[in-house]
């Protein structure tokens, strides 16, 4: 399964910014509810791409990413990019299997 990629938007379609911890849990949350829609967790996910507005998130970002991956991590790509959907921090994308 392909997952498009997460910002920090809650599903209420506010959009949250500022911290980049705060940012990152909300995309995490994000992840987790589609993979549970397909009847999938965070284990099911073999590879995922992290997309930052900088360099300077990855540290905090790596300690949320982290908690939900804590044995068997997914192959995983993180960049900084000039700029992302809406102005946010952070996106991730997924892929896992079934």
């Amino acid at each position: 399964m392909f997952l498009s990629g997460q910002i920090p938007l809650k599903p209420n379609g506010e959009l949250v910014t500022g911290d980049i911890t705060l940012q990152c849990e909300q995309v995490m949350q994000n992840l987790e509810a589609v993979l549970a829609a397909a009847g999938l967790t965070f284990a099911n996910v073999t590879k995922t791409t992290i997309l930052l507005s900088s360099m300077d998130h990855f540290v905090a970002v790596n300690e949320i990413y982290g908690s939900r991956f804590p044995t068997d991590p997914p192959a995983r790509a993180t960049y900084a990019v000039a700029g992302l959907p809406r102005g946010v921090d952070i996106e991730i994308e997924a892929v896992a299997v079934f």
